[in-house]
């Protein structure tokens, strides 16, 4: 039996208010409206007050794409990862990193869009996307020497922000912590604490902050004394299953080491286990530093 006394049928969509009914509930012309919805301090206090009553009566959303395409604008912040989803959601550092800058744009008017590139062909769709100015500005992190995403930056004129270093060398905005002095830091605690046969897990080398990492334990080493030995070097790439993997190495070459300093806490975590596994106790046998 059908029901009676509606005038609207069921999964009707209701008509989206416009700019224009606005105006017109409000009693005043479209450009008012638009001042009013802009924030602009050229509309009386009386007509603001009108124009807001309207649009809080008809339910009117202002749509944001054309105001930012009237603008120049995307209201838009790229952070890009040139990783796999693999390590993006297997470390920290990542969830850290997008639950920050989630934090900052909170209380703007800006999107966040998340991009990962795992290929050159990603890189070369993504190039394309910056190039006709889709986004306002970038935050590039899990930097490597060969990107070229930077320079591509540069040349297009986008304001972007790293997250690291391509190197000594970077002409491109970046934020970076002092990765050699906190390498020195940590072989001097280990050798303060009796530590001889130190070791180090780099990161990828290919990138600068495993470089630093790597140059700033050679630096420590050098001032307590210590020639660095080749055999306690073992390469990793940041991830849990690669500190692991270099941890057995080193066990491996240096049965008798007493001492780690690891490029990240990740890879830490897999050195742990390995040398529980082996027997070592941490940090009795073994101290580790992440």
């Amino acid at each position: 039996m059908a029901a009676t006394g509606g005038t609207t049928r069921r999964g009707a969509r209701r008509a989206t208010p416009t700019l224009e009914a606005v105006a017109a509930r409000a009693g005043v012309g479209r450009g008012t409206v638009s001042r009013v919805i802009n924030g602009s301090p050229r509309v009386s206090d009386r007509t603001r007050a009108l124009v807001e009553q309207a649009v809080a009566e008809l339910g009117y959303v202002p749509n944001r794409a054309a105001r930012a395409l009237a603008a120049g604008s995307s209201d838009a912040i790229a952070l890009v990862v040139p990783e796999p989803e693999t390590r993006l959601f297997a470390e920290p550092y990542f969830s850290d990193v997008i639950r920050g800058v989630g934090a900052e744009l909170a209380d703007t008017d800006m999107q966040l869009l998340l991009t990962l590139i795992r290929t050159p062909k990603e890189r070369k769709r993504f190039a394309d996307y910056l190039a006709a100015h889709r986004v306002d500005g970038v935050l590039l992190v899990s930097v490597h020497a060969d990107d070229p995403l930077p320079d591509l930056l540069e040349e297009i004129d986008m304001p972007a922000v790293l997250s690291g270093r391509r190197s000594g060398r970077e002409t491109v905005a970046y934020v970076d912590s002092d990765n050699a002095g906190g390498a020195r830091q940590a072989i001097a605690h280990l050798h303060a604490r009796g530590r001889r046969a130190v070791a180090t897990i780099t990161g990828p080398l290919d990138m600068y902050v495993a470089q630093c990492r790597l140059d700033g334990y050679r630096a420590g080493l050098a001032s307590a004394g210590h020639a660095p030995d080749e055999r306690l070097i073992a390469p990793a790439d940041f991830t849990e299953e690669g500190g692991r993997r270099a941890m057995r190495e080193l066990l491996d070459r240096r049965p008798g080491l007493d001492a780690v300093f690891v490029a990240s806490d990740v890879m830490a975590a897999g050195a742990r286990q390995v040398l529980r596994e082996s027997g070592r106790r941490v940090p009795d046998d073994v101290a580790l530093i992440g």
